[in-house]
């Protein structure tokens, strides 16, 4: 194994790096800025106009921009959907798709059902009538769906591919911690060709999404300690700056250990899942590692960033200041996940079945 970054990797980084040195927009005003320097059409392939790379390269971009909280639908148009749709979907859906995700389009994906966090059985339903499907069903905490143009929706019959102002979809927003927006997506008899409809893939649709999740959780981490780390040295109180006690250098210690054990963790799931290896140990593997990861960050992130709040005082609570950026987005993927004690059930259902 190593997780040691490649040239490709670093360049995208650097791409990354020197956009958000020149553009102060940490919104959906970066969304153009990102279409039009390359960047989303890194795993778009080359006979679509893209670059061809894979998920070790959308890793990087995605912990890049987390790393300054930017709430743009890089990880649900990338993470949740082009590299899913790789992966499984018919040439004929990646054909229309992929050009229009490469110049700006928003994609994403409909992972959950009530009280079922990524549902690998889903309820919503897909019944094909010719050369017609109608979808049916209820999908919650979809990231960007209003802004996107295409979802894609688990059914108990495959992923099927829904244009979002379809007849019968109806969008509701719902509250969250952030800026990263979402919705209850229902879907009422949606009619889809049938084209639009593959049986396949929705494993492969989980595992790129929880590996994605995590490099955005990496970089929010990583990007929330330098911010709190910044503050403590400057910072001065009783004539010191803050990291010179004992008790803030202790506490700035924990946070670096979980940071370093939730990025180790996040390249191990990624480099496994990059990895060219269909054997059922190295899938096994690859599913052990996304469920530690999904687990760690469910309970560990949340708790981090609250501490990152506790150093920082009363300043990070205030919205012209970035710190609560970083909260609220954390707060929003930990829920996505279902939460530490699903998750933890989840692990420990996989811990006893061996």
């Amino acid at each position: 194994m190593d997780f040691t970054r490649d040239e490709g990797q670093d360049a995208v980084a650097e791409v990354v790096v020197s956009l958000l040195e020149r553009e102060p927009a940490r919104d959906m005003r970066l969304w153009p800025l990102l279409a039009d320097s390359g960047l989303l059409a890194l795993p778009v392939p080359q006979q679509h106009g893209g670059d061809g790379m894979g998920l070790p390269e959308v890793s990087v971009l995605l912990t890049e921009l987390a790393m300054d909280a930017v709430a743009v639908p890089a990880l649900p148009t990338l993470g949740f959907g082009v590299l899913p749709l790789v992966a499984s979907a018919p040439e004929s859906v990646l054909a229309r798709v992929l050009p229009e995700v490469a110049a700006g389009a928003v994609l994403t994906a409909a992972l959950s059902e009530p009280a079922a966090p990524f549902t690998d059985k889903p309820e919503t339903t897909a019944v094909t009538s010719g050369t017609t499907v109608r979808v049916h069903g209820s999908k919650v905490a979809v990231p960007y769906a209003e802004q996107a143009r295409w979802l894609l929706v688990p059914t108990n019959s495959g992923i099927a591919l829904v244009d979002s102002d379809a007849d019968g979809v109806t969008v509701t927003p719902t509250p969250v911690s952030g800026g990263i927006p979402e919705c209850t997506v229902t879907l009422d008899q949606v009619e889809i060709p049938a084209e639009q409809l593959w049986s396949s893939g929705l494993a492969d649709l989980h595992r790129i999404a929880l590996a994605s999740i995590g490099s955005v959780a990496d970089g929010l981490l990583t990007g929330a300690i330098v911010l709190t780390a910044e503050h403590l040295r400057t910072r001065n109180q009783f004539g010191r700056p803050l990291a010179q006690f004992q008790a803030v250098a202790q506490q700035i210690a924990d946070l670096y250990v979980v940071s370093r054990t939730l990025h180790v963790v996040t390249a191990s799931a990624n480099w496994a899942l990059a990895q060219e290896d269909s054997s059922q140990k190295h899938r096994e593997r690859i599913d052990d590692d996304l469920d530690v990861l999904a687990y760690t960050i469910a309970a560990e992130l949340p708790a981090a960033m609250q501490k990152c709040h506790h150093l920082h005082g009363g300043l990070g609570v205030d919205i012209t200041h970035p710190m609560h950026r970083y909260y609220a987005q954390a707060k929003d993927i930990a829920r996505w996940l279902g939460g530490a004690s699903f998750r933890l059930d989840r692990l420990g259902a996989r811990c006893s079945s061996i």
